[in-house]
């Protein structure tokens, strides 16, 4: 029975003590007058208690009456006294009031906790005192539990006091470590300004070393320059002292010829001479003509031998005359033997390319004959959202293909706005698990920028993350982080039906290829990395903190980032970055423009070239694996086949990437992997069709060239 009213206002709350003065704990900090002083209040609160929360002076034992009557006995549920029973049950109430001495008992703890400061440090201690009252209320008025309900009051309030002289010990702990935590991040703020410092004067020195490098080569070239000039004066030089040579000893031989017939002519007219012995004049004359006839043998002995003989200097200039004349004929001889092949090449091109002109003129006369009339594409100025300057911005370097693909966008879109509720899929297998519900599910209508955004913070999320679970899941997950489960399956279909819709947008094209699984996480992941990893190379040559670069800077950051790309490849990317051959190499622009994007997660000419070229390489990259295998696709491939295969087309595949890649293509973990000539190797098969799908899917590139160059 509930109190009357004036019984309940005649309660007033107690004197409020500390709340830590009531218990009975036996300590050496309580004096015992201080003991006995709690007692009398105690006991002055039980009393006063007990005296107007009871009813005749005694406790009341609800539920205790009410739990007999509703007890339900043993009885069959089938049997008629069952039913009796329960006809009876139903016509007595089944509401029992609470007993006064408990609804007093909570009324005071409801007032004393609403006159509690929550406000102070101690607001929880406080929070205690009440209970504690209450506690005492029964360990006084329950006399048989009295002794158990006091130890595990005793026992509480010593664990409680164990616990607060704990954490004042802690309090100084608490803060020294602040104050540590202060000082650490100080040095390691002082430690980044050094490394930033140090960084500067690196950089600095490197500038100054290029700097020295650049003169040092200028220095260089002058000096091969003048060696050369040299040289060419030396050859000058030594023809001129070889010709000067001869003349002089022809010239010495001319004047020893002109002073011995001056000397015989002197002789001839002296008077002496007709003088002397005619006997020894007719023997000098018989010994002069002896010597002349000997020279004169030698002389034609001579001219017989070496008659055809040419001088050293002249058989050493035809030798070298010869030499170069060898070796312009053997690199005239290797260019017409590559011309040939070239030749060749061409015919077998030239035969092809007339065997496609002849199957594309007749499928052109097919198409002609079949197809419709070119449409008119300014029909649609009136009928998109936005009129004709919204319809040329859409259709601006698009083929007839492209823009069937933006004029279904726009219809879609339409129609997509005016569906409120889309239909459940079910729980079928074919179902994504994200999409796997029953009934109608509510269309948010985001718009497209918000739907990029949304997806563009799920990568971000993703990247941050470890990738524990799959990316169906974590999709569906993020979804319920972000709005709740109650709003999560609606928004995994409406952003499932907006990604399926846009696939000219790239962010909304790649999430959708992503949670289909027609293409790995890795490969959106790795292309991100390389135009980070770009942009990180502009802004370290970018010293000057300019924001700009030249073309030379430019090439060379293309060349050096993507070694495997042609001279093609590399000039198709600067003309997307928005450099064209009529501009001067001299010309500075603005690289961080080439990867900004617009509010609909559009990408700039140059991210979408770089993305269109990886797609080609891989494209590439997988035929050649098939021509190299040389199998059907409905053929089976062996493991060692494909990694013998893998290092033809690649031998710079490192060991790592290799069985990477044969994990993905067999779909099996790395550790399971055989090792290369291992005979499990044999008896790891699948279909040629398969292991070029996995290729597809996942994220393949040349490490290298085809052919190792040889060493020098």
């Amino acid at each position: 029975m509930a109190s009357p009213p004036s019984q309940r206002s005649s309660f007033t709350p107690l004197p409020r003590a500390h709340p830590w003065s009531s218990g009975e704990i036996i300590s050496d900090s309580l004096v015992p007058e201080a003991k006995s002083t709690q007692k009398r209040k105690i006991s002055q609160k039980r009393k006063t208690l007990s005296t107007q929360f009871s009813i005749s002076g005694h406790l009341s034992p609800w539920p205790m009456y009410a739990s007999g009557q509703t007890i339900l006995q043993n009885r069959k549920p089938c049997s008629d006294d069952y039913q009796k029973q329960a006809g009876s049950w139903q016509q007595e109430p089944m509401c029992f009031a609470k007993p006064r001495y408990l609804e007093q008992l909570e009324n005071y703890l409801r007032r004393e906790l609403l006159l509690l400061d929550l406000g102070t440090d101690s607001a929880q201690e406080l929070r205690l005192q009440p209970y504690r009252e209450i506690f005492e209320f029964f360990i006084e008025d329950f006399k048989t539990y009295k002794p158990l309900l006091s130890s595990i009051k005793n026992a509480y309030e010593v664990m409680l006091a164990h616990q607060r002289e704990r954490i004042r010990a802690l309090e100084p702990l608490k803060a020294k470590l602040v104050t540590v935590n202060e000082d650490c991040n100080e040095r390691i703020l002082a430690m980044r300004a050094e490394e930033r410092y140090e960084i500067s004067l690196l950089k600095m020195e490197k500038m100054n070393l290029l700097k020295v490098i650049d003169k040092k080569n200028e220095e260089k070239i002058s000096l091969q320059s003048e060696v050369a000039k040299l040289r060419k004066n030396l050859a000058e030089e030594y023809l001129h002292y070889l010709s000067e040579r001869d003349a002089r000893k022809i010239l010495i031989a001319d004047l020893n010829e002109l002073r011995y017939q001056r000397e015989d002519m002197s002789l001839a007219q002296s008077p002496g001479v007709w003088g002397e012995d005619p006997v020894k004049l007719t023997l000098a004359l018989k010994m002069t003509r002896q010597d002349l006839t000997r020279t004169q043998m030698e002389l034609n002995t001579m001219k017989a031998n070496f008659g055809d003989v040419v001088p050293r200097r002249d058989f050493e200039m035809q030798e070298k005359t010869n030499k170069d004349l060898q070796e312009q004929l053997e690199s005239l001889r290797a260019d017409y033997e590559e011309v040939c092949k070239e030749h060749e090449i061409l015919l077998q091109l030239h035969m092809s390319t007339l065997k496609e002109r002849d199957q594309f003129y007749a499928e052109l006369q097919e198409i002609q004959r079949t197809s419709t009339p070119r449409p008119d594409w300014t029909k649609c100025e009136d009928v998109v959202a936005g009129g004709p300057e919204r319809w040329q911005m859409l259709a601006e370097g698009k083929n007839s293909d492209q823009l069937v693909d933006v004029l279904l966008e726009e219809i879609g879109e339409g129609l997509l706005r005016e569906k409120d509720f889309f239909p459940g899929l079910g729980y079928g297998e074919a179902v994504p698990p994200f999409l796997r519900f029953d009934g109608m599910v509510e269309n948010k209508k985001p718009t497209k920028k918000e739907v990029v955004n949304l997806l563009k913070e799920a990568w971000k999320e993703r990247l941050a993350e470890e990738q524990k679970e799959t990316f169906t899941d974590f999709f569906f997950n993020f979804l319920e982080r972000r709005f709740g489960p109650s709003d999560a399956m609606a928004w995994a279909y409406t952003i499932f039906e907006n990604i399926k819709l846009f696939r000219s947008n790239e962010v909304m094209s790649q999430f959708y290829a992503v949670l289909m699984r027609k293409m790995s996480e890795t490969v959106y992941i790795n292309q991100k990395w390389t135009i980070a990893q770009l942009l990180k190379e502009m802004m370290s040559t970018d010293s000057q903190n300019e924001g700009l670069l030249s073309r030379e800077q430019f090439s060379t950051i293309l060349k050096s980032t993507f070694p495997l790309k042609k001279e093609e490849q590399i000039q198709e990317l600067m003309e997307a970055g928005g450099w064209h051959p009529s501009r001067s190499s001299a010309d500075l622009f603005n690289y961080h423009s080439l990867f900004m994007e617009n509010e609909e997660g559009q990408s700039e000419p140059f991210v979408q070239k770089l993305w269109e070229q990886y797609l080609n390489e891989k494209e590439l990259y997988v035929q050649e694996i098939k021509q190299e295998l040389d199998l059907e696709l409905h053929q089976q491939v062996t493991l060692g086949r494909l990694r013998e295969a893998l290092m033809n087309i690649d031998p710079s595949l490192d060991r790592q990437t290799l069985r990477m890649y044969l994990s993905q293509a067999f779909q099996l973990p790395e550790t399971d992997l055989p090792e290369e000539g291992d005979e499990k190797e044999e008896s790891n098969v699948t279909l040629l069709q398969v292991v070029l799908e996995q290729f597809q899917v996942s994220d393949i590139k040349r490490m290298g060239p085809r052919e190792q160059e040889p060493a020098s």
